[in-house]
């Protein structure tokens, strides 16, 4: 550890060189790229399997000035030579702040969520609307939860030119609709034009009801992100829930990408309880982070408080989460924590498989690397690049980590393009199987998948934030 401090510390004073004297052989250019080596060297996950963050890279100096030199593109820096093959996660912005925004749960946005599938044996896409954010333009236009599309602009959705058209620099667009029957898709000729509003803001809690089928009160909550600035709306809704005489909850996680790992830790005591001595989850560092932490450092417990209120906790054994494909990081975080203590009945389909934590590095090389918006003063001025690299996984109280295949569900059930119901409606397909099972009732319903929705991808995997799970807890490091 010495000795590579000692080369940080030496390459720093070379980069301060090179800002106020033209003839050092040192260039400005690399600032971003110096910046990122050695963060990553010190905090990535998998330093020790990438050859060009080895300790032992470089003799000098010198040498890693010529490596960062060799790739005068950041973004191709980040990625094609500092990142594991394995790593399907990691992401940057060249603007921190934006990145500390998106984290927060805002950006630029027309709240409409979608995911986006294959015509059969066609290159060419089609959307499907899966939900309209409150109080954003999309809510403000004639489209809703189920309703299909295949233009922007008048083009026809393809593998090629979709991510230009809904995800480039045009902040308005115009849909093309289409109608379903059975399996058949045709085109219409509604349109509908949506425009993204800059610091659109989801609160992550869409859907938060008690249902009450046949005497038995069921509380159902649409959870749609893990953000850590509506924790207190979160537990204001399980108190709600408690006082309803809720004894049963479906947790509808089908499109929760994560977020924010104490988050997760506070939902998980919500669901089962607020005892401090039960372990939630303890985190894997790569070996030169692992040495410097203390058990306390690695271990969270359940919570009995938010920080600012009590816990409202509804103590429970069982819970039935609805969960697929789109549903990543904290959402498998919470099944996998609570695995130990509670019985979790998984309805939908396989997770992604994302097990890996991430935390925010900027050019503060005396904070480590680690943002910290006390110190903002502190982050390089001429360097505003942020990166989000898999620092760690969580392990539960049972020491499994493993599911980078995803978790596999106790009741496979799609959700069905031509049924895609109303979220919260008992009536919609995935919740009435959880009430189905909830009960013990049979029912009519046969649960038959006519077209599966199985997307492409989603709406929410193109925003900045992407589908990453952040550790948002103090490391308070000091490396000697």
């Amino acid at each position: 550890m010495k000795k590579i401090i000692l080369l940080f510390l030496g390459l720093s004073l070379l980069m301060s060189a090179c800002n106020n004297d033209d003839d050092t052989p040192v260039s400005t250019d690399i600032v971003v790229q110096n910046f990122m080596w050695r963060a990553m060297n010190l905090w990535y996950f998998w330093q020790g399997e990438v050859p060009n963050l080895a300790d032992t890279r470089f003799t000098s100096d010198e040498q890693l000035i010529d490596f960062l030199e060799e790739t005068p593109n950041p973004e191709d820096f980040y990625f094609d030579v500092l990142l594991f093959n394995d790593d399907r996660f990691s992401f940057l912005n060249e603007d921190y702040k934006e990145l500390v925004n998106n984290l927060s749960g805002v950006s630029k946005s027309n709240g409409l969520e979608f995911g986006l599938r294959r015509f059969s044996g066609s290159d060419d896409l089609f959307g499907y609307v899966q939900y309209i954010v409150p109080n954003s333009d999309a809510s403000t236009k004639d489209i809703a939860r189920g309703e299909l599309f295949t233009r922007v602009d008048g083009q026809q959705l393809n593998i090629d030119n979709y991510v230009g058209l809904l995800f480039g620099d045009n902040d308005t667009y115009t849909l093309g609709m289409a109608d379903i029957d059975g399996t058949t898709i045709t085109d219409s000729t509604k349109e509908v034009t949506l425009t993204k509003i800059e610091n659109q803001v989801e609160d992550p809690i869409l859907v938060a009801t008690t249902l009450d089928i046949n005497g038995t009160k069921i509380a159902y909550l649409m959870y749609n992100r893990f953000l850590s600035n509506f924790n207190e709306q979160l537990n204001d809704a399980f108190g709600q829930f408690i006082t309803d005489g809720a004894t049963e909850l479906v947790l509808d996680m089908r499109y929760n990408p994560g977020g924010s790992v104490n988050t997760s830790r506070l939902l998980a005591s919500m669901i089962h309880g607020t005892n401090t001595n039960n372990l939630y989850i303890r985190q894997r560092w790569n070996d030169k982070i692992q040495e410097q932490l203390s058990a306390e450092q690695l271990e969270d417990y359940f919570a009995n408080s938010t920080g600012s209120s009590p816990i409202n906790s509804m103590n429970l054994s069982k819970v039935y989460v609805l969960a697929t494909g789109s549903s990543a990081s904290a959402s498998e975080l919470v099944m996998n924590g609570l695995a130990p203590y509670v019985d979790v009945i998984h309805i939908g389909e396989t997770t992604r498989g994302k097990n890996e934590f991430s935390i925010t590095l900027v050019d503060d090389p005396e904070g480590s690397y680690v943002y910290n918006s006390s110190r903002e003063n502190q982050i390089n001025s001429e360097n505003n690049w942020g990166l989000q690299p898999l620092v760690g996984r969580n392990e539960n109280a049972d020491g499994f980590f493993d599911y980078t295949d995803g978790l596999a569900p106790d009741i496979v059930l799609e959700e069905d393009l031509a049924n895609l119901g109303v979220l919260g409606d008992p009536n919609e397909p995935l919740l009435a199987r959880a009430i189905q099972e909830i009960t013990g009732l049979s029912s009519k319903k046969d649960f038959i998948v006519q077209m599966p929705a199985r997307p492409l991808t989603t709406s929410r995997v193109h925003t900045a934030v992407k589908d990453n799970m952040y550790l948002d807890k103090p490391l308070n490091i000091s490396f000697k």
